[in-house]
Order: C-alpha cells, then sequence, then structure tokens
C-alpha cells in the first residue's frame, strides 16, 4: 500500500464489476472540443482492489487512448490513489443504484451527487447478461494534476458486452450541466468485467 495517510493499492490495481456506458455527441467549446464523449457509471464489486461506485466523463486521447475529463468515486482511496498514481481527476460524491433481473433482462438505475446536489441520474436495459465474454484493451493519458506530471495507464480485461437502452438526465445547474438534454448516440453494458489496470 502507498504511504499517504489515505491507503491505496500499488499499481496495477485489479478490478472487477459491471459498467453502464454512452456515447454522446457534442459541440463543444475551448475546454470541450466538438466530438463525441462517454459518460458511464461504474461498479467495483468485492473480489477488487477497492470496492466503489464511479461516475465519469471522457474523451478520445492520442494513441487510441482516452482522457477523463470528469468523474467522481465514493471512495477516498480510489480518490487519492487516482490522483497520486495517474492523475486522474477524482472527486468524491455519493450514489444510489438500483438493478433488477427478469431472465436475461436488466434494469438499473443510478444517480450521483455530490454536497446533495444532484450531479447525473440514468436507468438502463439490457441483455447483456447473456452476452460472450471477450477480451478488450484500452488505455488513459492524462494531463497532469495537482503538481502530478502527464500519466499514461493500460487496461485490459475481459467482459460480456452488448448495447443496451440508456437514458440520462444530468442536472442542468451541476458539473456536467453542459450535456443536459442530450441523448445518446449509443450505450453499452459491461457485465462481470475482470480488468488490470495501470
Amino acid at each position: 500500500m502507498a504511504s499517504d495517510p489515505v491507503a491505496y493499492p500499488d499499481a496495477p490495481w485489479r478490478l472487477q464489476g459491471q459498467l453502464w456506458l454512452s456515447l454522446f455527441r457534442v459541440t463543444g467549446d475551448e475546454r470541450r472540443p466538438d466530438g463525441l464523449y462517454a459518460a458511464a457509471f461504474v461498479s467495483y464489486e468485492p473480489g477488487s482492489d477497492l470496492t466503489y461506485s464511479e461516475l465519469l466523463v471522457a474523451r478520445p486521447a492520442r494513441g487510441a487512448r482516452i482522457e477523463i475529463l470528469d468523474i467522481w468515486v465514493d471512495s477516498p482511496a480510489s480518490r487519492t490513489g487516482g490522483r497520486e498514481l495517474w492523475a486522474i481527476p477524482k472527486g468524491l460524491s455519493d450514489f444510489t443504484l438500483e438493478t433488477s433481473h427478469v431472465g436475461p433482462l436488466s434494469r438499473t438505475e443510478w444517480a450521483a451527487s455530490a454536497e446533495r446536489r444532484p450531479i447525473a441520474r440514468a436507468r438502463f436495459t439490457d441483455v447483456s447478461r447473456a452476452a460472450v465474454r471477450l477480451p478488450f484493451r484500452g488505455g488513459i493519458r492524462q494531463p497532469g494534476l495537482d503538481g502530478v506530471g502527464p500519466r499514461t495507464a493500460l487496461l485490459r480485461g475481459s467482459a460480456r458486452t452488448l448495447p443496451c437502452r440508456g437514458h440520462w438526465e444530468f442536472a442542468p445547474d451541476g458539473p456536467l450541466g453542459w450535456l443536459a438534454g442530450r441523448r445518446p448516440v449509443v450505450s453499452f453494458r459491461m457485465v462481470d468485467f475482470r480488468l488490470s489496470f495501470g
């Protein structure tokens, strides 16, 4: 474990759980150029180096990687580790998650808020539990944060993944208000992913 007062695992982190992701087409500004942006809720479950919930927004970066622009977690260890190891700008948030299953069909509702102010809510319907497990790989490229220089990290793993139906609501006066009112271009669910990050 690292020596920070908030202890976190050394890299790489081995994680497993569930992910719901949607792509949005954005006409942006100086901070957010025109293009596709991904928003995702993630549940890192028992068996992971850390267990926590996460909401993130990312965009494509050089070298077939992504840059994480906005991200919240409900784990101080994940927040500190993400910022110090990889310059990921993690903040703290509260989450609610409800999932139900009928046969292969899953229905899921997420919500995230910080300091009692809503950030985003989302609903998903999927049959991804019926998918075949396949490998995936990717990575991040972060520009630097709070005295931590630019960082890159690789991730690789496997999951059962299929397109799903997703509906998002972003608080207009919240930190993701620039996504308010937008509809996803496409959404995906990753079931029981297992990955190594870092």
